[in-house]
């Protein structure tokens, strides 16, 4: 079975910068898309970024500019850059790996327990 284990969040000052990291542990052979999105208090869940196999990126518009999104594939493992953070970016943001590829056939749609990244103003 597979996981995700997210790592990095934290508290930052407005401005600030973090790093999530996001392994996924398990009999893999390829994960097709892997993604993060977030859920703030009181809100629906969002997509932040997604990043496919070939390295294709997808951003909300509200973070365009100041996120990157990353993949090592051989380490099944994938990143965000969060740069330039903004109170209204705080919320528990969540690992996605979607179409993972094993020995068992194909995973779809897989979470992380999340993490949480609060920006103080």
């Amino acid at each position: 079975q597979v996981q995700l284990v997210e790592s990095g969040g934290g508290l930052v000052q407005a401005g600030g910068s973090l790093r999530l990291s996001c392994a996924a542990s398990g009999s893999i052979f390829r994960i097709n898309e892997m993604g993060w999105y977030r859920q703030a208090p009181g809100k629906q869940r969002e997509l932040v970024a997604v990043i496919t196999l070939g390295g294709y990126t997808n951003y909300a518009d509200s973070v365009k500019g100041r996120f990157t999104i990353s993949r090592d594939n051989a380490k099944n493992t994938v990143y965000l850059q969060m740069n330039s953070l903004k109170p209204e970016d705080t919320a528990v943001y969540y690992c996605n790996a979607d179409r993972i590829h094993g020995p068992h056939g194909v995973s779809y749609n897989t979470w992380g327990q999340g993490t949480q990244v609060t920006v103080s103003s």
